[in-house]
């Protein structure tokens, strides 16, 4: 144990997963936090510190029994919360040798966690231990038949399904490097029986989908502002991704960011800044939600983003959780998988729930774009809908412009004012980087003169670059810069 375990606690955020009290509170309210915890995602209570961070332990003036508080998961709570309780020892702001209690509270996976003596029920909700009503309460109880799902065993996996780098990666993040890998995996409880728990083959086996066939994110961008089919088809781009959670989200943000566009915009100070499609926050908050808190025991269903000329939508599997709706989810946090939001957490994806929705809506207005738009389509998802507001943002989409192309990212295909070939042309050059006459003739299947006319009238645009020594130059080639 660090020495400076005290200090550290003394310095942590209050949040979603963490709270400190004087030990000059009452005990009995105390257990409206653990049972807040609890009912929610768990979470860690230190007894001992000021709200202030001050470090004033069990011998100041008026503190209560450290022994009462060691109690009370028992004596205040009903069912009995899981609790683990252990003694710190610290130096008191006074200079004497004290401790601090820590109480490590799990998350209830099954029941709901009351107040003895009159059946209050709490949830954390960021940095609060919330009251709920009856109506709350049965919401509560329903959403907790569903959380049971990551802590379900997969009887055909193991220990050897482990993937070693997304694995160690893990152990790093916590402190556990030198840990056996079977006592860590124990301890949070994604192996038990020799089995990994959902949860546990989601995040770190090497293939989840041989477990379970829709874990995977599907990224699809398409050509215009509806999804056609048939001989119209209009999918530029359509890419899974399956693996470790952890690993699914970072490849998967990569592709994304590659999609979306920058523009170039004039202030009134006659200086042109860039300014992105999407604030990367807002889109990136969406796939690590869909992903963190989707329905897993939902089969048939992927997380889809899909990215469209005037929007970008992310379709999570799964009703929204708990008392989460959409008219209160800018403010309520839930955590329908606590397990896979820790880990994710752990990576420095998930940002302990504290800014999420909220932290959207304002980077979004920053932008001058609308606001986030979540729905639930069906009773079986989640769509969150980010709008570009591209009209109003890039002029030339009408087929007209006075000025240079505002488009900079080498990723993008203006949505209006292309013909195929053009469009076509433009895609060459994106997928390998350049595009040649002869290859857009053969892809096309239009003549040389004709594949030559479309990548020169490109270059007019300056959409495309033309680079070579000279017109008869064999190795001339057109980019996108």
């Amino acid at each position: 144990m660090r020495a400076d375990e005290a200090t550290l606690f003394a310095r942590m955020n209050e949040g979603q997963y963490f709270d400190r009290k004087s030990a000059r509170i009452k005990p009995e309210d105390v257990s409206r936090h653990l049972i807040a915890f609890a009912n929610a995602s768990g979470g860690q209570l230190v007894i001992g510190i000021e709200d202030d961070g001050k470090i004033t332990g069990f011998k100041r003036d008026n503190a209560k029994p450290v022994e009462l508080f060691e109690q009370i998961s028992i004596t205040q709570c009903v069912p009995t919360p899981q609790v683990s309780v252990r003694r710190v020892p610290c130096v008191n702001a006074d200079g004497e040798s004290d401790v601090i209690l820590v109480l490590d509270v799990a998350p209830s996976s099954n029941h709901v966690v009351a107040k003895r003596s009159n059946g209050d029920v709490y949830l954390r909700e960021a940095d609060r231990s919330v009251l709920l009503d009856r109506e709350q309460v049965r919401a509560l109880e329903y959403d907790k038949g569903q959380r049971w799902f990551e802590d379900e065993l997969e009887n055909r996996s193991g220990i050897d399904d482990i993937d070693r780098d997304v694995f160690d990666r893990y152990k790093s993040a916590i402190g556990a490097t030198d840990i056996p890998d079977e006592r860590v995996l124990r301890s949070r409880g994604f192996l038990i029986d020799g089995h990994l728990t959902n949860a546990g083959v989601l995040l770190f086996s090497q293939y989840p989908v041989a477990f379970l066939p829709s874990a995977r994110v599907r990224v699809i961008k398409v050509d215009g502002i509806e999804l056609h089919t048939g001989r119209s088809l209009n999918i530029v781009k359509d890419v899974e991704f399956d693996g470790p959670l952890p690993t699914v989200v970072e490849q998967s943000s990569q592709l994304i960011g590659s999609l979306l566009r920058e523009f170039q915009v004039l202030g009134d100070d006659g200086r042109f800044r860039t300014v992105p499609e999407y604030p990367r926050f807002a889109w990136f908050e969406g796939l690590v939600n869909a992903v963190a808190h989707r329905d897993y025991s939902i089969r048939g269903e992927y997380t889809r983003v899909m990215i469209f000329d005037d929007r970008l939508e992310v379709t999570s599997p799964g009703a929204l959780p708990n008392r989460v709706t959409v008219e209160n989810m800018r403010t309520t946090r839930y955590a329908r998988n606590p397990k896979i939001c820790h880990v994710l957490t752990a990576f420095e994806l998930v940002r302990e729930l504290n800014e999420g929705v909220h932290r959207m809506y304002e980077e979004m207005e920053e932008l001058g774009l609308p606001d986030p738009e979540y729905s639930e389509p069906n009773d079986f998802s989640v769509r969150l809908v980010l709008r570009n507001n591209i009209r109003q943002r890039i002029p030339y989409l009408n087929g007209r412009h006075d000025g240079p192309i505002t488009v900079i990212n080498q990723a993008e295909i203006p949505a209006e004012g292309l013909t195929p070939t053009e469009r076509r042309a433009l895609t060459l050059a994106i997928d390998n980087g350049k595009v040649t006459v002869r290859q857009l003739a053969v892809d096309a299947g239009v003549h040389s003169r004709t594949a030559s006319r479309v990548l020169k009238h490109l270059v007019e645009e300056r959409l495309l670059y033309w680079h070579g020594s000279g017109s008869h130059d064999p190795k001339q080639y057109y980019a996108r810069d």
